[in-house]
């Protein structure tokens, strides 16, 4: 059965909104988790929120459910119960996209020996001053490629020796994820605009509150 997720690319109206709104939430998401000019690890969890308040905003916060235990690390939230996996990347190249996280090198070959695709992504590509992309890559085609691929070759393990981050989608894999026919795109300018931002001005306003 087809994703409802499919909906949002199939909305024009909405469509122009992603692409108008989308840069703006994101750098304003970087702004409130910066500190002396560096981004601060959180901006991940904020870019998380604006998607999962954009799905409610289409489909009604009855359809989506927010509540995802932590046993369940790739699903983000669920959309008329069915799983779906929120992931961005910045950058031109299609590398880094994270499918667990964690630190522990036998963890991550241990992941890799369990894993199989499961839930539909939504992936944000954001590249600022070009062009990006809001993916949707089906649970269907992922199943497929990796099948096709083998374990080996679709998961991306840490080097040795390094300080791992997390098991990620190859590069090669993701590349095929995104150019089959069944995933969808919205084109995404990525440019900042100048705002006037103050992190602690809704704080203030809640102390100054009667």
């Amino acid at each position: 059965m087809s994703s409802r997720l499919i909906e949002i690319f199939d909305d024009q109206k909405l469509v122009n909104r992603i692409k108008t709104r989308l840069p703006y939430l994101f750098h304003l998401a970087e702004l409130e988790s910066s500190r002396a000019g560096k981004i601060g690890m959180e901006v991940g969890s904020l870019r998380e929120r604006i998607i999962v308040a954009l799905l409610i905003y289409k489909f009604g916060a009855a359809n989506v459910e927010t509540e995802i235990p932590i046993i369940s690390p790739e699903i983000d939230v669920r959309l008329f119960n069915e799983p779906v996996s929120i992931k961005t990347i910045t950058g031109k190249r299609f590398s880094g996209v994270k499918l667990i996280w964690t630190v522990d090198a036998q963890k991550s070959r241990e992941f890799r020996e369990t894993y199989s695709p499961h839930c539909d992504i939504l992936l944000i590509q954001i590249c600022w001053g070009g062009t990006g992309g809001f993916y949707y890559i089906p649970w269907e085609i992922q199943h497929e490629v990796y099948n096709r691929m083998g374990r080996d070759r679709y998961i991306r393990l840490p080097k040795p020796g390094t300080n791992p981050r997390g098991v990620e989608i190859s590069q090669e894999a993701l590349s095929r994820l995104i150019k089959d026919k069944t995933s969808k795109i919205i084109e995404i300018r990525w440019q900042k605009k100048e705002l006037d931002y103050n992190p602690y001005k809704r704080w203030i306003d809640y102390w100054e509150e009667d």
